[in-house]
């Protein structure tokens, strides 16, 4: 596992690291959003959405839905997985399949469990003073590290 973080001054901020992140995706990508509510994690899958080419158009929390597709260079599945109790109301739900030939983005991943693949892309997003947020990146498994390399060597956005 390799990692880095990064600061971000603002939204928009935090959407360009996403883009650059999303431009960099292939499929079978799986990211995984931590942070609090309000941190930021939607923000970022709009971002990540933008840099796959998805359709400008605004991207909400599937909180009610579970998961949302969207069409890009890729599918692009969004899950919010807020609203389970636990790994269990995953079962019948398609999840497991994620995220396929597309890319996948998942809010509030520790409620997946073991059911969350050993390869992905986990970012942490915290809050900072002033409005800023820190990123902070843990690559699991090789196809991350390029990713690592590319967008650690800018630590201000």
């Amino acid at each position: 596992m390799s990692g880095c973080a990064t600061y971000s001054s603002s939204s928009e901020g935090t959407k360009r690291i996403a883009e650059a992140i999303g431009r960099l995706l292939e499929p079978r990508s799986y990211i995984c959003l931590h942070g609090e509510l309000g941190a930021g994690k939607t923000t970022f899958v709009q971002g990540l959405a933008a840099g796959l080419g998805v359709p400008d158009k605004y991207i909400t929390s599937p909180s009610f839905a579970l998961i949302n597709v969207y069409a890009g260079r890729m599918p692009f599945y969004h899950a919010d997985l807020y609203r389970l109790s636990g790994p269990e109301d995953l079962e019948e739900t398609g999840f497991l399949e994620l995220p396929g030939e597309g890319a996948a983005a998942v809010e509030w991943p520790e409620r997946a469990g073991a059911m969350l693949p050993a390869d992905r892309l986990d970012i942490t997003i915290e809050y900072e003073e002033e409005g800023g947020r820190s990123l902070v990146f843990a690559a699991h498994g090789i196809g991350y590290d390029r990713i690592m390399e590319d967008i650690c060597r800018t630590t201000r956005w």
